[in-house]
């Protein structure tokens, strides 16, 4: 089973490098079912995966000039400080026990995965549905940005990330576009530098917390990397449209396996 979810670990990369999202939200499920880490580890690693995948990323998005460094700053910012306080005081607040209904027990770990399972189906019907549409559209430069809701945004994005260890990029990517007025593909640029500094910050400051088995997250990580400079060198050859609608589907088959089988117990 590790060498598939190794297989999958490209594909995280190739997704991030070809559409700057999208492959960090099946980080998670992977670790747990495949890897047999445990889920609120697993969303420990999956910040550093996807905080690590994000900055190399970035990189490439900087030196095309295609990092807005204002926008960057008031929506990483309110992220950072939402993601530690999320790590820090919400996640060990979680009790191991929550409740039990018909039998069925919900502890930590299947809450955080009937919650990820959730993210998952929000993040494919957004992948799918702007698969359909082109995203290239340039909003009106003339319009004053909004920073007070990229900052409120921020938070926001920044509990989900602390949370369940998801980069959030689906959530980030339309709210630069719609409050700070950025085309797209700065807005892709943007959002990377913006996972990399809120999941870095969110894995080194709460990392002393866990018990972590560095050869396998590093492991794991090199090889999701990898699979960023395939997306990278496929991305002029392929259409990211059509690429993101294809990759929402099989997103949303995830999110239907992880709350079936949190729900079914297969």
């Amino acid at each position: 089973m590790e060498i598939l979810a190794y297989i999958i670990a490209v594909l995280i990369g190739v997704s991030l490098g070809l559409i700057g999202g999208g492959g960090s939200i099946i980080t998670v499920p992977v670790l747990v079912y495949l890897m047999k880490v445990q889920p609120e580890l697993a969303t420990a690693y999956s910040l550093f995966v996807v905080g690590s995948c994000s900055l190399v990323g970035s990189v490439r998005s900087y030196r095309k000039g295609l990092v807005d460094f204002p926008v960057v700053f008031v929506f990483g910012s309110a992220s950072m400080l939402s993601v530690f306080t999320t790590r820090h005081w919400l996640v060990p607040k979680i009790p191991d026990h929550l409740f039990t209904i018909a039998g069925y027990e919900v502890n930590k770990g299947s809450f955080l995965m009937l919650l990820f399972a959730c993210l998952m189906l929000a993040s494919s019907y957004s992948m799918i549905k702007n698969g359909r549409q082109k995203l290239s559209v340039v909003p009106p430069s003339d319009k004053p940005r909004k920073m007070g809701p990229l900052f409120f945004q921020g938070i926001a994005v920044g509990v989900v990330t602390g949370l369940l260890g998801a980069g959030g990029g689906f959530l980030i990517i339309p709210a630069l576009v719609l409050f700070g007025k950025l085309p797209m593909k700065e807005a892709v640029g943007s959002s990377l530098t913006i996972m990399a500094f809120s999941s870095l910050f969110g894995f080194f400051s709460t990392s002393g917390q866990y018990d972590i088995n560095w050869a396998q997250l590093l492991s794991f990580t090199a090889i999701a990397v990898s699979g960023i400079f395939i997306g990278q060198y496929l991305s002029d050859r392929i259409s990211g449209a059509s690429l993101k609608k294809g990759f929402g589907w099989f997103v949303l088959a995830m999110g239907v396996y992880v709350l079936s089988k949190e729900l079914f117990h297969w």
